[in-house]
């Protein structure tokens, strides 16, 4: 489980550092490099410190720590964790400005999660995934939607170790659930009723 949260992160980090090294090397530089350097050395350099507290906070293996409370808002989370995913552009759909308590550092694991997981299934060349959030009630509803196959006919999603996918974990859901079931939310994955592909549903009490 540490291992393949590491991966999460540290995919990303590598994609954008390389990224900076190849801007790096052109001749003559853009104008507006510096800009480039310091949006990505700051994404790099807050999930770098996000994932080493992430990680501190592990007991054991396979037990997530109580969540550390803070009042978090979801658009500023959601935006910094959709600059992560370096392998396609996550639309980001703004709703509402939205506050939930939360430990952002959990919160943002299990939105890259589900996006990764996303992202994963997705067609090549015309995959499409995005993000969005609105309030539901005295809820906080964060969707990921994707145009993919849709989501397996299986009740063991959110099992742990359980995959579908070649090469797969079976991590990223049920840790995701578990972050959200810490918080008093839940997570779930259903087949999208407006097109194919998938909906994932992560939701948290309101402030």
């Amino acid at each position: 489980m540490l291992g393949h949260e590491v991966n999460n992160s540290l995919a990303p980090i590598q994609s954008i550092a390389g990224t900076l090294a190849s801007l790096l090397a052109a001749d003559p530089l853009p104008a507006d490099w510096r800009e480039d350097f310091r949006s990505g050395l700051d994404v790099v350099g807050h999930r770098a410190k996000a994932l080493t507290r992430f990680l501190s906070g592990y007991r054991e293996l396979a037990r997530l720590p109580p969540p550390q409370l803070q009042r978090v808002e979801l658009s500023a989370l959601v935006s910094q964790v959709a600059k992560l995913e370096q392998r396609l552009p996550i639309t980001i759909e703004a709703g509402e400005s939205l506050f939930v308590n939360a430990d952002p550092d959990q919160l943002e694991q299990a939105l890259i999660n589900l996006l990764r997981n996303a992202v994963e299934v997705v067609p090549s060349g015309n995959g499409r995934v995005n993000i969005q959030w609105r309030r539901e009630s005295s809820r906080a509803i964060i969707e990921v939607q994707d145009n993919g196959p849709g989501p397996p006919s299986s009740e063991n999603l959110f099992v742990p170790f359980f995959t579908t996918k070649p090469g797969g974990t079976g991590i990223g859901l049920a840790l995701a659930q578990q972050i959200a079931e810490a918080h008093d939310g839940g997570v779930s994955l259903t087949a999208r009723a407006d097109a194919s592909g998938a909906v994932a549903k992560l939701w948290l009490p309101l402030t």
